[in-house]
């Protein structure tokens, strides 16, 4: 009786084990980004000098990309000078892409494993079947001393989806929807367990939001069974090591939900909270004055594609500024080999390159006082991108686009 959680878990621990329980386990992965150098401090301050395995460890530049002040760019420079002393390959400097973009990418998150990060959003990995789960910076500096770290078996919560997507909506409003109906705190310490017949009709960049966003409704990871879509992934990237990870016929669940895809209309997360969601139509019109693309959950191809689908051919209204961050180097290329960069670009988005900084307000596109954006990131706190007095609203990567025509939020379906 596992859920994919308790499975992943079980095989660790080399036992059953049920959720509430107590375990202590070593990581397949791990990986930080800009956070590095306080990791290292930690790490130095066990007494310990080697770190456990420099093989299952991962580092990428991503939240202060490029740094903008000599502390952030000492920082860098610690964590590069640590990683090379190590014997650390896994070391992704500034620009080659988002971490948690990285971690799939590369096959460093692969069916089957346990995947700790030290960022929040590190619930992502479940998109191709692994368990990711985050960490603080602290109990990361403890994993590289001692190859071990404990954790609490989550409950699992198995959401049901059913239909298809209509046009101009995606997984952002799913995931929306969610947050909608069982708020921000509607799964604290659960993993969120995607099954139905919905899930075959999602792509792994689409699943991939829906994981990355689970942790705003205070799951501990959020995790889709390994299909056609997942081997087609790890086919294509030429991946073979992984041991799939399925729920028993007899798994529990602790609730379960169901979301009707084909009945999803565009959702928006007004400010200051993720929960804080409504109807796009509640509020068409809102001014805006940024409109961001890009970010962990929304930077990816078929993201940037989508945008560049309702932007083709026509200009971002006067007074907005669009600014897109792709979620990897190789995103870009592909965008570019493929005509997306070119039609983003004859759009008047300013164009950048792969970074996260201004999902929280590090490093560009930072909001002034009495401004609006309307993004496509994760978060929409106060002060979050700049100003305490500038609002953020979350939406799909189609409405972003479609608002920055319009320079009020609007809906994408008409330009679909």
């Amino acid at each position: 009786m596992s859920t994919i959680a308790e499975e992943i878990l079980s095989r660790r621990v080399g036992k059953r084990v049920a959720a509430g329980e107590i375990v202590t386990v070593e990581p397949d992965v791990v990986m930080s980004h800009d956070n590095t150098a306080f990791i290292v401090k930690r790490f130095l301050e066990t007494g310990r000098t080697r770190v456990w395995d420099p093989d299952k460890i991962v580092i990428a530049f991503d939240h202060c990309v490029p740094a903008v002040d000599p502390e952030h760019e000492r920082n860098h420079r610690e964590a590069r000078e640590f990683a090379a002393a190590q014997g650390i390959e896994r070391f992704f400097d500034a620009g080659v892409g988002v971490c948690h973009q990285l971690m799939v990418e590369r096959g460093f998150a692969r069916p089957g494993r346990l995947v700790l990060g030290a960022d929040s959003h590190s619930t992502l990995y479940g998109a191709v079947n692994a368990l990711g789960v985050p960490i603080n910076r602290t109990e990361m500096a403890g994993i590289w001393a001692t190859g071990q770290i404990w954790l609490k078996v989550p409950e699992s919560i198995r959401v049901w989806l059913e239909g298809e997507l209509p046009a101009g909506v995606s997984t952002k409003d799913a995931v929306l929807k969610l947050l909608r109906e069982l708020r921000a705190d509607g799964a604290t310490y659960a993993s969120l367990e995607f099954h139905g017949e919905g899930v075959a009709g999602l792509s792994l960049a689409s699943r991939m939001t829906l994981t990355n966003m689970a942790v705003e409704l205070g799951a501990k990871a959020g995790v889709f069974p390994c299909d056609a879509v997942t081997e087609a992934h790890l086919r294509e990237r030429g991946y073979e090591d992984y041991e799939l990870a399925a729920p028993s016929a007899d798994a529990r669940y602790s609730s379960e939900v169901r979301l009707d895809l084909g009945a999803l209309e565009p959702q928006v997360a007004c400010p200051h909270t993720v929960d804080n969601v409504t109807d796009l139509s509640a509020v068409a019109g809102t001014r805006v004055h940024q409109a961001y693309l890009g970010s962990c959950t929304n930077g990816r191809l078929e993201d940037l594609a989508l945008a560049a689908r309702i932007l083709a051919g026509k200009r971002v209204k006067e007074g907005v500024r669009l600014v897109v961050y792709p979620a990897s180097s190789e995103v870009r290329a592909a965008a570019e080999a493929a005509g997306v960069w070119q039609t983003l670009a004859d759009a008047g988005a300013e164009l950048m390159s792969a970074s996260c900084g201004p999902c929280f307000g590090a490093v560009g596109a930072t909001l002034q006082p009495g401004e609006v954006c309307i993004s496509s990131s994760n978060r929409n706190f106060c002060g979050r991108m700049g100003s305490k007095e500038a609002e953020v609203y979350l939406a799909s990567p189609a409405v972003v686009a479609a608002s920055c025509l319009e320079g009020a939020i609007a809906d994408p379906r008409s330009y679909l």
